[in-house]
């Protein structure tokens, strides 16, 4: 372990650590995290050359107390410098995936487009891939069990060769210690694996990366998957037959968007998503009732995301059924209303900062009350939960701790289903770019698509329909 300082732009970050027992890409998660240039735009000045992903520490020569020059914009992709015409076959791979703005895809192994799928949206995150990371073979804890720690290297490992391929990737190993960890991947028919569901295998893989990923050290892995994808709700249940009622608190990874004749629209079925039936016993009616339970947001995530819910049980053919209902979903969305009346106050400061910002941008003056008071906005821990007692939770990138949420999400990645069967079909994923351009994943074909065809992916016929939605928190310096 070398401590050094890094200069980038005007500023200067003293006390770096590097561990060099890991590899470059490590110190560049950290640098990441300080700076917010990602990983792959950053240019670190050693030896007179680049700092490569995979170089060794010994035989780089740094030493302890050097100051180090890092290059790199967090908030636009660096320029390639005015020579002579490059072509981008003529570049080495890691810097054609740079140039081509997009990762590999990944090649089938048989039925495999809804694994693929999903890992292409998770791969998306980059404080997730920052997370994988600082998860070192040793690092397993003891209540993390082998399986569970073999899937989380085997995703780290996946996201890796992601980020430097050019050329499709195998997801073999990755694949298979998934089927070990979750044998229902498994499932053979007449000697073909069967097709699986995306939602299912999505869930499963950030359930076991959540057990992994825990740490006693939030330094150590600020990025927890419950602070990234944790939600937080709070729920009144009643009866109305008895009168009883009480409240409870849960944590969940998802919202559902529920498809009935009466839901249009993304929101409308996430209303219907809050509210639920459920039958259970009555202490004072001595028998089993129905009560009604309404729930809230009562602590955001990072990254928001909607499961539309379109498969269902047909008791009539006793399998498996499509809802190809159209249900239109917004590039931007704003899930206020949904949120307990707690969570809306704290969300009030940081909201007019936001309104604020866009203002400026119209040239129009800010309010007198835009910027609210720092001690109005309450900050959730690392995990993203609420305290206990039911307050509401705020939960945001440690990337930089003085930012707040507001409420408001951007849409970043969509996993849609074509096809009319749940054990059919075809999953792909259409994953936002940090240049802003979408890229389609088809398994081991990436094409580039308008914005303005992502949210024509909203289902009414055979074409490709949106099935999980993820959005990314829209923040604002308080």
């Amino acid at each position: 372990m070398i401590t050094v300082s890094v200069k980038w732009q005007k500023e200067l970050f003293k006390d770096v650590e590097i561990d060099t027992t890991q590899p470059p890409y490590v110190f560049k998660c950290q640098l990441y995290d300080l700076t917010g240039v990602p990983p792959e735009r950053q240019k670190i000045m050693v030896k007179g050359g680049l700092l490569k992903d995979d170089a060794d520490w010994s035989t780089l020569g740094v030493k302890e107390g050097q100051k180090l020059m890092m290059m790199g914009t967090a908030d636009e992709i660096i320029k390639a410098p005015e020579k002579g015409p490059v072509f981008v076959e003529d570049l080495p791979e890691e810097e054609q995936v740079v140039a081509m703005g997009h990762s590999a895809g990944l090649f089938n192994l048989g039925n495999t487009c809804y694994m693929n799928s999903t890992v292409q949206c998770l791969h998306s995150v980059p404080e997730l891939k920052s997370a994988l990371v600082k998860y070192s073979h040793s690092g397993r804890s003891n209540d993390v069990d082998q399986s569970s720690h073999m899937l989380t290297i085997a995703t780290r490992d996946l996201f890796n060769e992601l980020d430097k391929s050019v050329k499709p990737v195998a997801p073999m190993q990755f694949w298979m210690v998934l089927r070990k960890k979750y044998p229902q991947f498994g499932q053979l028919h007449n000697g073909i694996f069967m097709q699986q569901d995306a939602e299912e295998c999505w869930t499963q893989i950030l359930y076991t990366l959540s057990q992994s990923l825990k740490s006693t050290d939030s330094s150590e892995i600020p990025h927890t998957v419950k602070a990234l994808f944790g939600i937080e709700l709070v729920s009144r249940v009643y009866c109305q037959e008895s009168g009883e009622e009480s409240s409870e608190t849960e944590s969940v990874y998802s919202l559902k968007c529920h498809i009935s004749h009466e839901v249009n629209h993304l929101h409308e079925g996430l209303k219907h998503g809050l509210k639920s039936e459920l039958e259970k016993a009555s202490p004072s009616l001595r028998r089993s009732a129905i009560y009604l339970k309404e729930s809230r947001i009562n602590g955001l995530p990072r990254y928001l995301t909607i499961q539309f819910v379109r498969f269902f049980w047909k008791r009539e053919s006793n399998q498996k059924a499509k809802i190809l209902r159209k249900v239109d979903y917004p590039l931007e969305l704003d899930v206020y209303d949904l949120c307990s009346d707690d969570l809306r106050k704290k969300l009030e400061a940081p909201r007019k900062v936001l309104r604020d910002e866009e203002g400026k941008k119209l040239g129009l003056k800010a309010s007198k009350d835009a910027a609210g008071s720092k001690g109005d906005v309450k900050m959730s821990d690392a995990e993203g939960s609420s305290n206990g007692s039911g307050e509401p939770s705020m939960t945001a990138s440690q990337e930089d701790s003085e930012t707040h949420l507001t409420g408001i999400y951007d849409l970043v990645a969509v996993l849609t289903h074509k096809g009319r069967s749940a054990d059919s079909g075809h999953y792909v994923a259409w994953v936002k770019q940090e240049s802003g351009k979408w890229i389609e994943y088809d398994d081991d074909n990436p094409i580039a698509q308008r914005e303005e065809d992502i949210t024509k992916l909203s289902g009414g016929g055979d074409w490709h329909m949106a099935y999980i939605c993820m959005y990314k928190a829209r923040v604002v310096p308080m």
